[in-house]
This record gives C-alpha cells, structure tokens and sequence, in this order.
C-alpha cells in the first residue's frame, strides 16, 4: 500500500516536473517570437515613380560671353572746351542724334575769313573771264584764277568740317554708358566721352574642341542661360580657322534681346542641339546612389498580400547622359519599373516602404535656380 502510494506520489511529480519543462519551452517560444516580430525592420516612407521613356535632344555644352550687335566707345577727334552736353548716363539715342558740342568759336572765326577769301576768289575770276573776252589777260592768267578759287573752296570745306566735328553725334542707335563729362571740361583728342551700345541683339562668343566641328553648322539652335533666364539663340558664324594653341574652334552665335535685359560682357552657359533626337529611360538623379562598385537605385518590388508593404530591392544600373535634374539609363531597369527617387538613405534589400508623393523631387530638364 505504501509502496503504490509512493509510486502515485512520484508519478504525480514527474509531471510535473514536465510540465513545468514544456511550459518553459511554451514561454521561451513565445519570447522568441515577440523579439523577432519586434526586431523586424519598420517600414520606411520614400517617393517613387516609374521610369518611362522620353525624347533626348543630344547637345554640346560651353560657356560664352555675350558681345554688342554694334559698340562703340564715343571719342573725339579734336581738343576743346565742352560747351553743351545734350545727353544722359544711360539714355537710350538714335542714329544722328547730337550727344556733345566743344566750343568752336575760332574754328567759325577761322571760317569766316575763309569764306571772304574764296568770295574775292569768285569775284576775280569772274572779272578775269570779262577781261579774257577782249584778249586783255592770257589763258594762263584765268588759269591761275579759276585753281585759286578751287583752293579757297576746298580749305573752306575742310574748316568746315572740322567745326562739324566739335559736335559729337551718334554714329547708330542704342543705349548710352555711363559718362562723367562736365560742361567746361577740356576734352583732349582721343578722349572717351561714353560708350554706346546696340544691344538690341546681342553675339555670343564661345569656343568648342576640333572634335565637335563636324557637329556644328550655321543656323544651328543654341540655349543660353544666366542667373534665372533662359533664352534662345542660333549659330551665326563658324571660324574658318583651329586655334593651334587651344585645338579649339571659335564660334559666334546671335540671339534677340529686344527687353534689354542681356548685357554685353556676361558671362552664358549654352548648349548647342547637335544630331536628332534619341529615347532613354528616365529618372530624376536623385535615384541614383554612387558607390565604389558603380551606380544603385531601389526598385520598389509589389507586396505579396494586401496585409503586407511593398519591399526595396537594390540594383546595379549604367547611367548616361544628364540633362538638368535628370539622368538616362542605359542598363539595369526596365520601362514600367517603379524606382524610389527619394529617401534611399535608410533602405536595404527588403525593407518595407510607405509611398508618399506628397513631395517629390526636382525633374526638370532645365530647372531654374533658386534665389536664396
């Protein structure tokens, strides 16, 4: 009796004993599981788009620097005191207008008596004619007298020339420069008076490598831009000759700047439309990441289930040509695909993202910079 009774009581303790084992075991399981579950990685929020194809317009690049149509830097050709100024810093003027008179009061003086000289001139050369008529002088003496008055004529017409240069006047249309002349001033032969500019088109100047020539033809449309301002233009003149110093080709093109708001003297980024226009793959290059094995981006692979988030997954693509904020791709995704253009950073290949488009990044292809 006692013996069954042990047997019961050691029975009822090995149960227990495994009991409490497997509920142990129950218990870790269970810990386990909530640390995996909680160890998982959180869903990250990212931008995405798919990748399709777009038109591509191949195109050289360069800088130039921008020139007037028609400038000029306004001089004069003689000394003298400024006697009128009949123009203002930054005046716009037409072709002929009067900008400047120097005192001439000795020129006219010097004048007059050139013109008494010349009238005595016609004067004895008539009396000489009458007095041929009745053989009372030879041919050589009306000769004399008809080459003296030519004389008198010609130094008058040169006096009076020099008086017309004492006023300055616009040799052709456009915008006056900034000038410092005074009233009373003597102005010494060759000095400047104030530039003068058409700047109603302007050239622009750049250079491109021998290698590019055979891209490069008269007519051909150019893109300037500077600060915030894009404007078009064409090739009006390729050199006929290669710098042998640079191997560099120079280049002038003309653009319309009727608003005046072009300067001769900036300085222009351009791009010239070379060849016809090609089709790549596109994406913002905010969705490529660079590391030492070459270019990345983050496709976005479609959840299983509707209870699941779609995944990252990194692949390795070959990038081409960039145009403002967007870059070709030449291998690596396929059209359709859809590609994270924004928030990589904290991604790897698996990990669980939110699409949110509410703010996506810059994708133009010429965007415009941003004052700041």
């Amino acid at each position: 009796m006692k013996t069954t009774k042990r047997m019961v009581i050691m029975l009822l303790l090995i149960g227990v004993l495994f009991g409490g084992i497997f509920g142990y075991q129950q218990f870790v399981a269970s810990m386990m599981q909530q640390f995996l579950a909680s160890n998982t990685n959180p869903p990250v929020t990212v931008t995405a788009m798919q990748a399709q194809h777009e038109s591509w317009q191949p195109q050289l690049s360069a800088v130039g620097t921008l020139r007037a149509l028609q400038g000029v830097k306004m001089r004069s050709e003689l000394s003298g005191i400024v006697e009128r100024v009949h123009f203002k810093s930054g005046q716009i003027v037409k072709q002929g207008d009067l900008l400047l008179e120097l005192n001439d009061d000795e020129e006219r003086a010097h004048l007059q008596a050139l013109q008494a000289s010349r009238k005595l001139a016609e004067i004895n050369l008539s009396r000489d004619r009458q007095q041929l008529k009745i053989n009372a002088i030879s041919q050589a003496k009306l000769d004399s007298a008809e080459s003296e008055l030519k004389s008198r004529q010609a130094q008058e017409a040169q006096q009076q020339a020099i008086i017309l240069k004492k006023q300055i006047r616009a040799p052709f249309s456009g915008q006056l420069g900034i000038s410092q002349i005074d009233i009373g001033q003597l102005l010494n032969p060759g000095e400047v008076i104030v530039t003068l500019q058409n700047t109603q088109r302007l050239y622009v100047d750049f250079n491109l490598p021998q290698q590019q020539l055979g891209k490069l033809r008269v007519g051909q449309r150019l893109t300037l831009r500077t600060n915030d301002e894009v404007v078009e233009g064409v090739i009006n003149t390729i050199n006929a000759e290669v710098d042998v110093r640079t191997r560099n080709v120079r280049v002038e093109g003309v653009m319309d700047n009727q608003q005046g708001r072009w300067l001769p003297g900036m300085f222009v980024h351009l791009k010239v439309d070379s060849g016809e226009p090609q089709t790549h793959l596109t994406l913002p290059q905010t969705a490529i990441s660079y590391n030492a094995y070459g270019a990345t981006l983050f496709k976005v692979e479609p959840a299983a289930t509707e209870d699941e988030n779609a995944t990252a997954q990194q692949v390795f693509v070959i990038t081409g040509a960039r145009r403002g904020d967007q870059v070709a791709i030449l291998d690596g995704i396929v059209t359709g695909d859809q590609v994270v253009t924004s928030g990589q950073m904290k991604l790897k290949n698996g990990t669980p993202l939110i699409i949110d488009n509410t703010l996506e990044p810059s994708n133009e292809t010429a965007p415009t910079p941003q004052e700041q």
